[in-house]
């Protein structure tokens, strides 16, 4: 309705209505009481005075979703005395060819009432025919209605119907049909400067960026400093081609007075790292609005492809200085300052932030993390207690809390903030941290409980504390146990892939190849490219057949992925080298164990990578080495040398 505000407003354009037209209004009125709000709608659209605005206060894609609507219109006929006739059993199925759509095509638009058979052709809208598409809009028929508005919209004085046939035209047309019409209806009416705007818009949305790049052209050259912001939301591409045929079209546009122009070749420049002469694209836009934030922070990204750090922190201080209120100044120098590792600097702005904005919890919320960072636990522990004041934080309040305690070893403490996190996305951490605690103190029992009551609580995570359970067994030695549990929940949970792979791997590679290989050939159909599936299913195949082709394989291909590559996965790179490293072992190629093992086991030691390195050296005689490499483990993992050669019989 915000389209029709203006014609509400404007004087009615006769000075008195004929008899005919008041007969029928109170013909229609008698009949179509059902349809109040369609008739007010029409009435409105048909007795309103002409609109001449500079340009639309709000553009009609801003407020009105795209929905893909399919057109098979036809042109209609005419009768061959000239005089345009109706048939109402044809109207739906003879509207006008959206391909071939010219002015005289949407004037010949057949679809109207059977009362054109009586009534005159009018020079301005006609009211039967706008209540006639009100109510094929009220009966969900859209493609009537948009034929007749957009009929219509091409009498005289019709530029608030004009606008009722774009808005319905963009929700339920393709943007460029939309295009189409208003491109159509502009070129009728080339004074109309709101039409301008609409067509600018609606080609930027298409992609028809010649257009776009003209009309724009003709915008600036009516209003260089015309107000441009509507026209550009939502337009901006997504993909770098059509980034490129945008700017190569805003290019030859004059921007120097245009604020909105000038930011908008700033940003396009800015992300084709041009920085230089993006630079004086957005000082342009700062120029008219030098405290516009978004400018100044975009100003901010420019300067940090092209000047120091300092002199970027130097620039947002000053903007920030000169907009004291601006949180988003705030937040951008912070989070700038946390970038370049500063967080004492970070810390004291926050502190800062906080004081000046202390009913925010955003700011409160990120002044406590930075705090917990860089190990200030009570102005952290503060800080999250004014938090916790606020429902909507409670829990991300006492998580952190319970963050902060763990951190000064007040495991108590932590238990009792952590137990309290009922937030959905935060609470399985939380209890899997209390049932770290629990295990600590060799409470077994409570760390089984606190996972049956999460499991009670939030049934979302019972595949998860099913899991927990079966590793906590397993830690036990109760493995067989452990295997029951996640069977019964596979069978509750038959679908959850979390809890088949889980199963998999306590099953024995040897005992129960079968059911293993089974199961881990189903996972790998759910999820081809699961490496974790990949790795478990070629150490089940190189444990059954230490020459097999495709686990080697498969390990292998894990190992060489890059660590730039998005699938890479540090503990998975190291499990496969495991897997071969063990391969090797058992095929006494010691030498290659140490190729797989010794500099992972340099940069990263696990115990699994130390015990096989030490069979390694053991197996090629080097006492030296095996003495350091026995001493190492002892010291880093507590294990004696009866416990290293227990672990050493699982590879």
């Amino acid at each position: 309705m915000i389209f029709f505000g203006s014609l509400l407003r404007s004087p009615h354009p006769y000075s008195e209505y004929s008899s005919f037209r008041a007969l029928l209004h109170v013909a229609i009125e008698r009949l179509c009481q059902r349809y109040k709000l369609a008739l007010s709608l029409a009435v409105c659209l048909c007795l309103a005075a002409p609109v001449h605005a500079s340009h639309p206060d709000v553009l009609l894609e801003a407020k009105i979703p795209k929905v893909s609507a399919a057109t098979d219109n036809t042109a209609a006929a005419n009768k061959p005395n000239g005089n345009k006739v109706n048939d109402s059993n044809a109207a739906i199925d003879t509207p006008y060819n959206e391909d071939t759509l010219t002015i005289e095509n949407v004037k010949n638009i057949n679809g109207l009432a059977p009362a054109s058979l009586w009534q005159p052709e009018l020079s301005e809208p006609s009211l039967y025919a706008l209540l006639d598409a009100e109510f094929a809009a009220d009966r969900d028929d859209k493609r009537r209605a948009v034929s007749i508005y957009k009929q219509q919209s091409f009498k005289e004085d019709a530029t608030a119907v004009f606008e009722r046939a774009l808005s319905l035209s963009l929700r339920n047309e393709r943007v460029e049909d939309s295009l189409q019409f208003a491109k159509t209806w502009q070129d009728q009416n080339p004074d109309h400067v709101p039409a301008w705007f609409y067509v600018a818009h609606l080609a930027l949305r298409a992609h028809d960026y010649i257009l776009a790049g003209e009309t724009l052209n003709r915008i600036l050259r009516y209003d260089p400093r015309a107000d441009l912001s509507e026209i550009l939301i939502g337009i901006y591409p997504n993909n770098d081609d059509d980034k490129r045929e945008l700017l190569a079209a805003l290019q030859p546009l004059d921007s120097e007075q245009n604020a909105s122009l000038s930011v908008l070749k700033a940003g396009l420049l800015y992300q084709f790292n041009e920085p230089e002469v993006a630079i004086v694209h957005i000082n342009r836009a700062l120029e008219r609005q030098p405290d516009y934030v978004p400018f100044i922070t975009l100003k901010a990204d420019i300067l940090r492809k092209i000047v120091t750090a300092e002199t970027v922190i130097n620039y947002v201080s000053q903007a920030r200085l000169r907009n004291p209120d601006s949180k988003s100044l705030y937040l951008y120098e912070i989070r700038y300052l946390l970038d370049l590792k500063q967080s004492e600097q970070a810390w004291k702005l926050l502190l800062e932030a906080h004081s000046r904005f202390n009913d925010d919890s955003e700011i409160t919320l990120l002044a406590a993390l930075v705090s917990l960072d860089i190990e200030e636990y009570a102005s952290a522990d503060e800080l999250l207690n004014m938090l916790a004041k606020s429902p909507a934080y409670l829990d991300q309040a006492y998580y952190y809390l319970g963050i902060s305690a763990e951190r000064q070893q007040l495991f108590d403490q932590a238990k009792y903030y952590l137990n309290g996190v009922m937030q959905e996305d935060l609470v399985l951490e939380a209890r899997r941290k209390v049932v770290a605690f629990e295990l600590l103190d060799n409470d077994v029992d409570g760390a089984i409980a606190t996972l049956e009551k999460l499991r009670k609580d939030f049934t979302v995570f019972a595949p998860d504390t099913f899991v927990m359970q079966a590793d906590i067994l397993w830690q036990q030695n109760e493995s067989d146990e452990a295997l029951r549990l996640l069977t019964r929940a596979a069978r509750k949970y038959p679908d959850n892939e979390m809890l088949l792979f889980a199963r998999a791997q306590l099953l024995d590679d040897k005992e129960d190849y079968v059911v293993k290989r089974t199961l881990l050939n189903h996972l790998q159909a759910l999820d081809p490219s699961n490496l974790s599936y990949q790795l478990s299913y070629a150490q089940l195949l190189l444990a059954n057949e230490r020459s097999s082709e495709q686990g080697l394989a498969l390990a292998t291909a894990i190992i060489q992925i890059r660590y730039d590559d998005p699938r890479y996965d540090n503990d998975l790179h190291l499990q496969a080298l495991n897997v071969l490293a063990g391969n090797a072992l058992a095929k006494e190629n010691y030498q290659q164990v140490i190729d797989y093992l010794q500099t992972p086991y340099d940069v990263l030691p696990t115990l699994r990578s130390g015990t096989l390195l030490l069979r390694a050296y053991q197996g090629l005689g080097n006492n030296e080495k095996v003495e350091a490499l026995l001493a190492d483990l002892q010291q880093r993992f507590s294990f004696g040398q009866h416990n290293i050669n227990d672990r050493i019989q699982l590879y």
